[in-house]
């Protein structure tokens, strides 16, 4: 195969990559709009409040910790992990758009962090305050 030809192919072949899109990538809507249609089965709620979710993010809970105390006290910051030190990219999702696209990584992250943070599951309130009050920030 000629020069020009392999260059063709493999430009072929990077740029057919690049068109390929992650089948099952939800958006933070879409993550939102579920935590909701959860949420609704509580007593009460009528919606998500980003006021609630900061304070909740910012809060210290049963265990002495906050969100903030990985993420810091702004989510459009790099964070460390209290006990590894492991960086922790952005977690607001206007600054780091990787964020909240893939519903398995959310729960699998909130299931984490809220037992770390609260010994117990975050309700889907919690889950959508906080997620809330992450949209506002970058803005």
């Amino acid at each position: 195969m000629s020069r020009i030809n392999t260059l063709l192919v493999l430009l072929l072949v990077v740029m057919s990559g690049l068109a390929v899109q992650p089948a099952c990538a939800e958006t933070f809507g879409q993550i939102m709009a579920e935590f909701a249609r959860s949420a609704k089965s509580s007593p009460g709620f009528q919606s998500f409040s980003a006021a609630n979710g900061e304070q909740f993010f910012k809060s210290t809970h049963g265990n002495d910790w906050s969100c903030a105390s990985c993420h810091t006290e702004n989510p459009a910051s790099s964070g460390k992990h209290a006990k590894t030190s492991k960086v922790i990219k952005p977690l607001a999702p206007l600054v780091n758009p990787e964020r909240f696209t893939d519903p398995a990584k959310v729960e699998k992250w909130f299931k984490r962090n809220c037992n770390d943070v609260l010994a117990r599951a975050c309700t889907p309130q919690e889950k959508g305050d906080v997620l809330a009050y992450l949209l506002t920030i970058g803005k």
